[in-house]
């Protein structure tokens, strides 16, 4: 693990029992899970993670999933954290399955959110475009650096998720915090499927959205050769399913959870 770095984190909850860890996928970061944290903490410890090159961790080349998922063992280990239930979304569900794969040991179970482990085709290049527009167009405030992005990403939804990432410098200029060079110049690792060998034969639960086509009908023989105990749910859904339909998301997570401590 001599290339892993020090991720941040928040950890809160009741100190017993196995914590829930939970991890954010590709331009997001610990702060999109704050809702659902406010409910998880009320019977459970919960850490969640910004990856390398998002939220509060620091900007570091490298971002294949071996090297992911280290950063999440170490975290484990500075937290003294022997087992976990760890969920993660989209490209952090590649880092969870990675995690599954190279030290199931550590998982208590996993949770998968609409992602499966193979690779996927570039489909994030009007991202980087509307992102570099910010960059080189230096906005002051949201509203402008909206306004670039509308050049190259025409859903405000979109344009509103990427916007978590926008701090204010001191000199007022509106910008990325998220490694914006190092997950470019990493995105093929990215797009690549996670890391490790076999199968994880743990307890498992795969959340897709109805709506999305990251874990369609013609993927589930390769999410099963990887997951072969995976429960499969079906939500109401797009891509962003745990913002889309926030409460369906917590009762499967909830009732997958009490079914396997029961």
């Amino acid at each position: 693990m001599s290339n892993t770095i020090e991720l941040h984190h928040q950890d809160s909850g009741p100190r017993e029992g196995v914590p829930l860890v939970v991890l954010h996928g590709l331009f997001g970061s610990a702060d999109n899970w704050r809702s659902h944290v406010k409910q998880w903490q009320e019977r459970r410890r919960v850490i969640t993670v910004d990856l390398r090159n998002h939220g509060r961790s620091p900007h570091a080349p490298g971002m294949d999933y071996a090297t992911m998922a280290d950063d999440v063992l170490a975290l484990l280990d500075r937290l003294d954290v022997p087992r976990c239930d760890l969920l993660g979304h989209s490209m952090g569900g590649k880092v969870a399955i990675s995690v599954a794969r190279l030290a199931p040991e550590r998982l208590a179970s996993l949770i998968v959110a609409d992602i499966a482990p193979i690779a996927y085709g570039h489909d994030h290049d009007s991202v980087f475009t509307a992102m570099r527009r910010v960059e080189e167009g230096e906005p002051t405030s949201r509203k402008q650096a909206d306004a670039l992005m509308a050049e190259a990403v025409e859903t405000p939804a979109v344009r509103m998720f990427l916007a978590t990432n926008l701090v204010r410098d001191d000199d007022g200029v509106m910008r990325w915090r998220v490694g914006l060079d190092e997950i470019d110049d990493a995105y093929e690792d990215v797009a690549a499927a996670p890391a490790g060998e076999g199968a994880y034969h743990g307890p498992t639960l795969v959340l897709r959205g109805a709506h999305s086509d990251y874990v369609s009908d013609e993927r589930l023989s390769d999410l099963k050769d990887v997951l072969p105990e995976a429960e499969i749910e079906t939500l109401d859904a797009g891509h962003w399913l745990h913002a889309e339909v926030p409460e369906a998301f917590q009762q499967a997570v909830n009732a997958f959870l009490e079914r396997r401590s029961s």
